[in-house]
């Protein structure tokens, strides 16, 4: 399906109150869509939405919603469905990172990020697939991040987490093209959001030069999902990183990882 013949039709996105879900909205209402907007923050979503109707002249719905419950990815399928909206593109984008050494962090805040950015992701993809399948034809964009083709010190389990993205949303989408769904992994290096902030970390050298603007990861990661890529890291220099990491053993990846989150 070109982009042209999204218009009018629906996509969701999770994590949508700030930074890449609220430029997903954008993008994708900048291209005609229809739009979901799910976060926890309902006063920022209503702003969005507003923007959005009167900016882009698109409907939108909001849902404020904790995607740290386990119940919580089956309410909003059942909201969704209440709505009598049917989602095309679904954006997978709510996720967080905790920076610091695992052991000295608080187990409920790592449970609810494995929450967050793994079971509660697979749960969504799980609900809204069979309806595309149905339909043969779908969009799905899983977040991962450029952690996840390395061991991450510092930020371990996150990056753990976005590994589990990639693998698994790479081998989704060999499932599903045969039924007109597809599904790309975006995985993008550090963007100029509020992630740091709430990571608990200090941008390093490493990260102020790598930066990149969050409508510049949104644009990249949309023309691939349209495209049927499979994967995309943005940015010359982070795939750069990205492809050097295979190359070398993951000792050393953990090595430099570390150094690079430790460059002041």
């Amino acid at each position: 399906m070109a982009a042209s013949l999204l218009a009018g039709k629906w996509a969701l996105v999770t994590g949508a109150s700030s930074g890449l879900g609220a430029d997903f909205a954008r993008n994708l209402a900048g291209r005609g869509m229809n739009v979901v907007l799910v976060a926890r923050r309902i006063e920022r979503l209503e702003t969005l939405a507003q923007e959005l109707r009167t900016q882009r002249n698109v409907e939108t719905r909001v849902i404020a919603l904790d995607l740290a419950e386990p119940e919580a990815p089956a309410r909003l399928y059942q909201q969704v469905k209440d709505l009598g909206v049917q989602i095309e593109v679904l954006i997978n984008n709510a996720g967080f990172g905790i920076y610091g050494q695992y052991i000295e962090t608080p187990w409920q805040r790592l449970n609810e990020m494995l929450q967050v950015n793994i079971t509660a992701v697979c749960h969504l993809t799980r609900l809204f697939a069979p309806d595309m399948v149905a339909r043969k034809s779908g969009y799905i964009l899983q977040i991962a991040s450029i952690g996840a083709y390395q061991p991450s010190p510092t930020y371990a389990a996150y990056s753990a987490a976005k590994s589990f993205i990639l693998f698994w949303g790479e081998a989704l989408n060999y499932e599903l093209r045969r039924h007109g769904v597809k599904v790309t992994v975006l995985a993008p290096g550090v963007t100029r959001t509020d992630f740091l902030k709430v990571s608990g970390q200090q941008p390093t050298r490493y990260q102020r030069l790598l930066m990149m603007r969050s409508p510049d990861v949104v644009r990249i990661g949309v023309d691939a999902l349209l495209k049927g890529k499979t994967s995309i890291v943005p940015g010359a220099l982070n795939r750069f990183f990205a492809w050097l990491n295979r190359l070398m053993p993951r000792r050393m990846a953990a090595a430099l990882s570390a150094r690079a989150m430790d460059m002041a």
